[in-house]
């Protein structure tokens, strides 16, 4: 067999087990799009999201959020227990926010506090279930400070048109003439 490593004193046994396992490298792998979140095959999200050290992960959470989870984790990975890896984690979910600190308050609040509003939908525009809702939280808890407390409130962000609506009802005026 030539392109063998096998060493010359090799056994039929080792040449008939090279010769079965000569096909498994010929087969095509694309690692690239294995190991790129908004590449990998949807069934092998979950596996990727594993590798990327991503603490809790759901089945129930939309496509998008699922990759963005995934996109985000070694930067939220790499700034763990700071307010810019809180704002990311709310991002990779969807969500928008507001993050105060307590030295950023007026009157200062209480230290190694800070209040979170933010904004979540669920999938397509409508409101954010509790569920969803609470894996943000809990996400939040595990990637803020540890000495840090926080309050969070959810806003909600409604889209919509306005038009003006004009009616014409006609009136009649009559003049009445008092008599003295």
């Amino acid at each position: 067999m030539t392109g063998s490593l096998l060493p010359p004193n090799v056994t039929a046994l080792e040449r008939a087990i090279e010769a079965a396992t000569a096909r498994v490298g010929a087969l095509p792998v694309p690692l690239r799009d294995l190991i790129n979140p908004d590449t990998c095959p949807l069934p092998l999200l979950p596996y990727l999201a594993w590798a990327v050290s991503i603490d809790a992960w759901s089945s129930d959470w939309p496509e998008e959020v699922k990759r963005a989870r995934v996109r985000r984790a070694i930067e939220i990975q790499r700034h763990k227990g700071t307010a810019s890896s809180v704002r990311a984690v709310v991002e990779s979910f969807g969500g928008a926010v507001a993050l105060r600190e307590w030295w950023q308050l007026d009157p200062p609040g209480e230290p190694h506090t800070f209040t979170m509003a933010v904004e979540l939908s669920g999938g397509d525009g409508a409101p954010a279930t509790a569920a969803f809702a609470d894996a943000v939280i809990n996400e939040v808890r595990r990637t803020k400070p540890v000495r840090s407390h926080f309050t969070f409130t959810q806003g909600l962000r409604f889209n919509g048109a306005t038009g003006v609506i004009a009616a014409a009802r006609p009136l009649v005026f009559t003049r009445l003439a008092l008599a003295a």
